[in-house]
């Protein structure tokens, strides 16, 4: 019984081996700004968490969409190849050539010079296609309509702003369009650094997945902005380690602006301000945060204690006050 069973496993696998079932995602983005040198993907599916399996990228090296029967190992491999210097069509070529399952693939690959490589298999479910433009591809498939592609590069190629902002647009166009057939579920947004200093985590500007959403794209917008605003708190957060204040206040302010529902980065605002000599425009924003939230008013005395608040205690005195 035990050796029939075995015999069934193995002559399953060969007959199925090239046939899989389900695609995992449906349109999607990659494209290289060649004035920051900034590199992204976008995507937009209805499946669970496909930021976890299409975006691909690499600061200084390339970006990467794998999608319909989606193969991830093109992610690494195709970055590999684009970082040994290899033309981002020509990596795309090589890996197909290997690839026995090459007409259910999607792919999209840009590298750090702008040079495109797509590519859509016959067996993609219609409709399904891609529109390579200048340092960017689209692709989609199951979509709703045939002209999803054209709807996401003139998005891309008419919206002012930086890459993400311009990559979401094409999402947006394409689910306006009609987008994906079966709906809507999750949704990711990778962009990394035109100045890449071999530290993965330092290289990425926005990283986000929503895995499952009953509208991604909205959420993807809502937590774009929450992400730009972090990070200009994280590079306050920088400037303040080096005692540069006057560019931590910057910093600080950019991020409040972006995102006025959270009291704490305002809250970082004031803390420079104070910190700077300039108690009397912090003590206003002070008051505001901590009607928001009493906990951060206990923050005072803790940050004092670490260094980020001079050790004042009539500063810190008006401060609680507030």
């Amino acid at each position: 019984m035990l050796l029939k069973f075995l015999t069934f496993l193995v002559v399953s696998s060969y007959l199925f081996a090239d046939k899989p079932t389900r695609p995992i995602a449906t349109y999607s983005i990659v494209a290289y700004d060649e004035t920051t040198g900034e590199l992204g993907v976008a995507v937009q599916s209805h499946w669970f968490s496909v930021g976890t399996v299409v975006p691909w990228a690499k600061a200084g090296v390339g970006a990467i969409a794998t999608q319909s029967i989606a193969e991830p190992s093109y992610g690494p491999k195709g970055l590999a190849l684009m970082e040994k210097g290899i033309p981002a069509d020509e990596v795309l070529k090589s890996l197909l050539a290997k690839d026995s399952g090459e007409n259910v693939r999607q792919i999209g690959m840009v590298d750090a010079k702008g040079n495109v490589g797509a590519h859509t298999g016959a067996r993609c479910i219609r409709y399904a296609g891609h529109k390579i433009g200048k340092h960017y591809s689209v692709q989609a498939n199951i979509m709703e309509k045939p002209t999803v592609p054209s709807a996401m590069s003139n998005a891309f190629e008419n919206t002012k702003g930086d890459l993400a902002e311009r990559m979401l647009a094409a999402l947006e166009a394409a689910e306006q369009e009609g987008g994906d057939l079966r709906g809507k579920q999750s949704a990711a947004l990778l962009v990394v650094s035109g100045t890449p200093t071999g530290d993965p985590w330092k290289d990425r500007i926005v990283d986000i997945n929503i895995a499952d959403h009953e509208d991604p794209l909205a959420e993807l917008r809502r937590l774009l902005t929450i992400s730009k605003a972090y990070y200009h708190a994280q590079k306050g957060d920088e400037y303040m380690e080096k005692d540069e204040m006057d560019l931590a206040l910057q910093e600080y302010s950019a991020a409040a602006k972006l995102y006025p529902e959270n009291p704490e980065l305002p809250f970082w605002t004031a803390v420079t301000l104070a910190q700077t000599g300039e108690l009397e425009k912090a003590l206003p924003i002070f008051k505001d945060v901590f009607e928001k939230n009493e906990n951060l008013r206990e923050l005072i005395p803790r940050i004092v204690e670490s260094g980020f608040l001079k050790d004042d205690k009539k500063i810190v005195q008006q401060i609680l006050n507030q």
